[in-house]
């Protein structure tokens, strides 16, 4: 701002002096005609003519004759003018001009600068400024996520044989929740690429999503014929692994992972990877199915986010629920990878009940909750003890849960 306000101070100063300082010369210059400048003005065109007279007859155009006639008439015409300036300043009073019209002009200068700073410079946003240089500024999530897309499916739309931009478009679906459109933009890939494993594995996990993280026959099916083509692809296996560790089969989880990590990608993210193993490992010291409680943490003294959650079930469903069943919450991020950062479970018995996920009932290694702006919210009422929903089990969901809020989550739904 103050840099801003000095370069508006230069342009007024300088245009000021456009108009002042034309005027004092004109002053000087009057002051010195009422001292003799005519004077000596009509001596030096008297010399300059009389040095041209002579140059003339030095390279003989003219004549001695002509020189001398000419020569006096310049005397005669100095003379006259001499005595006509002398004539002048005895009856001629120069007046000097007024301070009006520079003033006016001055004062329009500076009415016009400010009109039209305020017209057109919105001067009352320079204080938003910090605010409007982040482009994100005020949005949603799901505003953010929503214009992200808008600008891929205009990138695409231009360009539809840019098989990278389907590609990222089917990933930001993805992330969107649209898992039918993510499906059609990994076949538009694979119409113009061809069949790759590292297509089937995306295309397979927005099935695997849209099933309501299910492994159904045709997500296995991708998976089958992904690995058939390439026994390492990540995108696969990283499913693969996801689905083993949220039905209890750490051991399939941690060795697919760990296939990945032997494989050597430069463009995987080894570190949620190595953690995701971590937590796997825990697992497996515990009884099959189990997951981090809150008697597990009562010694961790946590000052980070958290979300709370008050956690009942629908009237219509009450009459599904036994005292005997597990309920399991977790809570993963909204963005990027699907895998959870936090997770609890508690008996059937304590519903209604207001559950709170912070880091204390994390997934282990680097994963934090504290470290997300929203998450999703995911509550399991198992029959089996298992945390993947199965027939007859009841769940709910919240879409996005801001970090240190709280929010209602309502088991409305019956596993069919």
């Amino acid at each position: 701002m103050t840099t801003f306000w000095i370069v508006i101070a230069l342009v007024v100063l300088a245009s000021l002096a456009l108009i002042w300082i034309p005027h004092f010369r004109q002053q000087k210059l009057l002051q010195k005609e009422t001292a003799g400048v005519r004077k000596d003005t009509n001596l030096e065109l008297f010399n300059e003519r009389l040095a041209v007279l002579e140059k003339e007859l030095d390279e003989s155009l003219l004549d001695q004759a002509e020189f001398e006639a000419l020569k006096k008439e310049l005397e005669i015409s100095l003379l006259q003018d001499i005595k006509q300036g002398e004539d002048e300043s005895l009856t001629t009073t120069v007046k000097p001009k007024g301070l009006l019209w520079p003033s006016l002009m001055s004062c329009v200068l500076v009415a016009v600068a400010a009109y039209m700073y305020i017209q057109l410079g919105e001067f009352e946003n320079l204080d938003k400024q910090h605010v409007q240089q982040a482009p994100h500024s005020g949005m949603s999530t799901a505003e953010i996520m929503s214009q992200r897309v808008q600008m891929m499916e205009a990138q695409v739309e231009a360009d539809p044989e840019n098989s990278q931009g389907w590609f990222s478009l089917g990933h930001t679906y993805i992330s969107a929740n649209r898992y039918d459109d993510a499906v059609r933009a990994f076949d538009k890939v694979m119409e113009l690429v061809g069949v790759h494993a590292e297509l089937l594995g995306p295309k397979a996990t927005a099935l695997y999503y849209k099933a309501g993280q299910q492994m159904t026959p045709e997500v296995q099916a991708l998976i089958d014929q992904s690995l058939a083509l390439d026994p390492e692809d990540a995108s696969t296996l990283l499913l693969v692994g996801m689905n083993a560790f949220f039905t209890a089969d750490y051991q399939l989880a941690i060795n697919s992972w760990e296939t990945i990590l032997a494989s050597g990608r430069g463009d995987i993210d080894r570190s949620a990877i190595i953690s995701a193993i971590d937590s796997a490992k825990m697992r497996m010291q515990g009884a099959e199915g189990a997951m981090p409680n809150d008697d597990a943490h009562k010694g961790l003294t946590s000052t980070a986010k958290t979300v709370s959650i008050e956690v009942s079930v629908a009237p219509e469903l009450l009459e599904q629920v036994n005292k005997t069943d597990m309920l399991f919450v977790f809570a993963r991020p909204t963005q990027g990878s699907r895998m959870p950062l936090a997770a609890t479970k508690v008996s059937a018995a304590s519903l209604p009940i207001t559950i709170t996920l912070d880091d204390s009932t994390g997934m282990g290694g680097d994963i934090k909750l504290s470290d997300a702006k929203d998450v999703e919210i995911i509550a399991v009422l198992s029959k089996r003890g298992s945390v993947k929903p199965q027939t007859g089990d009841l769940k709910g969901t919240l879409a996005s849960v801001e970090v240190g809020g709280t929010a209602k989550l309502v088991l409305d739904t019956l596993v069919q």
